[in-house]
């Protein structure tokens, strides 16, 4: 199987609509939301559009882009992009790397090149891996998606056959968060054979949307609070996957046609799941927000982003086998103490092959944004232990 080189190159005339969309955008009311309780609040999304419009610069992100080395290849009639880092050390390890939603690849930007040059970075050239960052199927330029069916299952699938046949690699080592952990999981799951070991910053059993979340009962005494985390997260948080798991296409085109209102869908996550108290601009810039929206602008792929979870739940996951762990690759886990969900140290023992734990002292959601130096150090750390 073929890889094509790539490079980002957005049309001027693409720019210049976005421009005026955003120039023409009617705005909501909004009262009592300093807090952003109901949703994203207008004062600070209004200044991030005039940013956007005024002083944001996609051309020089573009060319950040492009710095790194992009291919496209076709899978099963899908198109897949990717980039590809090799590694500058002796024995580089093929390692995967699997973003989740509402992200893209270029979340991962900042541990790429610590990950494929360590010794540039202060690290041991040992630690080197051949990088590999797909755009999941559907997300950013590995779209247009027309195939129905595609969730994270299933890209455990196509990922076997791009890092094999397009790649070249017999065996290799997968890493994620959000639906890269699943990913990963499943991969560690139904393919542990080929894979090196596996490595998550976030824990969700496979079957998530249908068997539940372990009892309050595994959690132990240093995991308290955890438990009513999680619930609060279903009972607060979940109005986005409600959405998306049974009527995708219906925001679908709104959020296709106005860049302020995709801008607001995401960037309400951003604020909520990374560990900013409040703040986004902690975590992320001004640029980097933008960046995300504008990748899921130019390439139209928010609605089979959001088909991503009608997929997961409309074609349910089935266990590969029935052998304890589920999970039997070798599997590290970083838990980021302002994740989404955490789940107890006890369960962990029990679905994964579990032998590296790491609880960081900070951090969400978005760990390679927002604790790059730490998730790539406990990557190393993990992986070192299997080569």
């Amino acid at each position: 199987m073929q890889k094509e080189p790539f490079s980002i190159s957005v049309s001027d005339a693409t720019l210049a609509d976005l421009r005026e969309r955003l120039l023409k955008t009617r705005w909501p009311r909004d009262f009592a939301n300093a807090q952003w309780q109901y949703g994203t609040n207008l004062e600070y999304l209004k200044e991030l559009v005039d940013y956007w419009i005024h002083t944001y610069d996609w051309r020089k992100q573009e060319r950040e882009m492009n710095a790194f080395a992009h291919y496209k290849t076709t899978i099963e009639g899908m198109p897949i992009h990717f980039i590809h880092e090799p590694g500058k050390g002796p024995k580089p390890m093929p390692l995967i790397l699997s973003h989740g939603w509402p992200w893209t690849f270029w979340d991962l930007n900042k541990v790429i090149r610590p990950l494929a040059d360590p010794a540039a970075f202060g690290g041991d050239p040992n630690d080197a891996f051949d990088v590999v960052v797909p755009s999941l199927p559907g997300y950013g330029f590995s779209s247009p998606l027309t195939t129905p069916g595609i969730n994270f299952w299933r890209t455990a699938d196509l990922w076997v056959t791009l890092m094999q046949d397009v790649l070249g690699y017999k065996k290799f080592a997968a890493e994620g968060g959000d639906w890269g952990a699943l990913i990963t999981s499943q991969l560690g799951h139904k393919y542990a054979d080929r894979v090196i070991g596996t490595y998550m910053h976030l824990m969700v059993p496979l079957d998530v949307f249908v068997g539940g979340l372990p009892p309050e009962s595994d959690y132990g005494p240093d995991e308290q609070g955890w438990y009513e985390r999680n619930l609060n997260f279903f009972n607060a948080e979940s109005g986005y996957s409600a959405l998306q798991t049974t009527k995708p296409q219906t925001i679908a085109h709104a959020l296709n046609d106005t860049p302020a209102g995709l801008c607001s869908w995401i960037l309400e996550k951003r604020r909520t799941w990374s560990d900013c108290d409040g703040n986004v601009e902690k975590r992320f810039s001004k640029d980097e927000l933008i960046t995300t929206i504008m990748i899921y602008w130019i390439t139209e792929s928010y609605g089979t982003s959001a088909r991503y979870y009608y997929e997961c739940v409309h074609n349910p996951w089935k266990a590969s086998h029935n052998r304890a762990p589920v999970v039997e690759a070798p599997t590290g886990i970083g838990l980021f103490q302002k994740e989404v969900i955490l789940l107890p140290r006890k369960w962990a023992e029990r679905y994964y092959n579990l032998q590296h734990w790491t609880v960081m002292p900070s951090g969400g959601h978005f760990a390679p944004m927002e604790e790059p130096q730490r998730l790539v150090e406990d990557i190393r750390k993990f992986f070192r232990t299997l080569r």
